[in-house]
């Protein structure tokens, strides 16, 4: 917060914890209003000091692979430990009203309802990576609201299923018994990002779990660089039964063990993160810059086809 400028009234309570606070704060954040972006940026600055404590993990996984179900019952189980749990459940777009279409608050009650946890649900509004717009300002506004542990779950899996693994301290990728089958939808990319993977709904059949667990493991061993300093592991659970969730908490706990590994990892995620808003601004600044009436005549000569995209872009550039 520059000097002299008065604290933002969202602050105080936002750092003792209240939860409207923190709800109010991330739509603050969310919005695309100029002014509340302004607005977002101071408090986000007067916030920041009190960020950055916590255990970030980002969840993603094949549709049906309970991730819900899953991050519900390690969440409460961290809760009911004595951390303070935050969840960025991010929902795929609804194309009417731009809201969220699956809202993962019900699918979570018992979270919901703790003491110890807060849920959040954000519409993706388009944005590619399974991650909200405004992921990365909800993740230091929980943290700064005193949150110990954030929970991002992406809105699916498929190849841009990424940017998550840009924003938290680790990745865990979620998957079923029958990993011969859905190996083949998992991109690639996502397994190369995954550091942790984990066969949910082993409970159903334990003997496709084991298997599906040493596939997955092979998989990892080939993808993950020789002599890398963290080999990816794969773990099976049931979040229905809780089986297995406190191995899951160990690995992750194990994982952030390395603490030079985390402050690399976050501080190439804050790079990133400055890239990603300076091309942001800088598509903002060229947008305010362009003559409207030239840039509709030179999509219309595109649409027409008298202009192929590359030409209509470079007219407009001044090429």
């Amino acid at each position: 917060m520059p000097a002299g400028d008065p604290p933002h009234p969202l602050a105080a309570p936002l750092l003792a914890g209240e939860r409207r606070a923190l709800a109010k704060a991330i739509t603050l954040a969310e919005s695309t209003r100029p002014d509340h972006e302004r607005e977002a940026q101071a408090l986000l600055s007067e916030v920041l000091p009190h960020a950055g404590r916590s255990v970030r993990v980002g969840l993603t996984g094949v549709p049906g692979v309970g991730k819900s179900t899953f991050i519900e019952a390690l969440g409460v189980r961290l809760a009911d430990a004595g951390h303070r749990v935050a969840v960025l459940a991010v929902d795929p777009s609804s194309g009417r009203t731009g809201g969220s279409i699956l809202g993962d608050k019900t699918r979570m009650p018992l979270l919901t309802v703790h003491p110890n946890a807060f849920i959040r649900p954000s519409p993706s509004g388009g944005t590619l990576g399974g991650v909200a717009r405004r992921t990365r300002e909800a993740i230091t506004l929980c943290e700064a609201a005193g949150s110990t542990v954030v929970l991002v779950e992406t809105v699916g899996v498929g190849q841009s299923e990424t940017q998550v693994a840009a924003m938290t301290d680790l990745f865990v990728l979620l998957t079923l018994p029958n990993a011969g089958d859905e190996l083949q939808g998992i991109k690639r990319g996502i397994m190369e990002l995954a550091d942790l993977c984990v066969v949910n709904k082993a409970d159903v059949d334990p003997a496709a779990a084991r298997r599906a667990a040493q596939e997955l493991t092979a998989a990892l061993r080939l993808l993950t660089p020789h002599g890398a300093p963290w080999q990816p592991r794969v773990l099976q659970a049931s979040a229905l039964t809780g089986d297995g969730l406190d191995d899951v908490w160990a690995a992750v706990e194990d994982y952030r063990s390395d603490g030079g590994r985390v402050e690399r990892r976050r501080r190439t995620q804050t790079g990133a993160w400055f890239e990603e808003l300076l091309r942001e601004a800088a598509w903002r600044a060229f947008q305010a810059g362009v003559d409207p009436e030239r840039l509709r005549a030179l999509r219309a000569e595109v649409l027409a086809g008298t202009l192929t995209p590359v030409q209509g872009v470079t007219a407009l550039m001044g090429g």
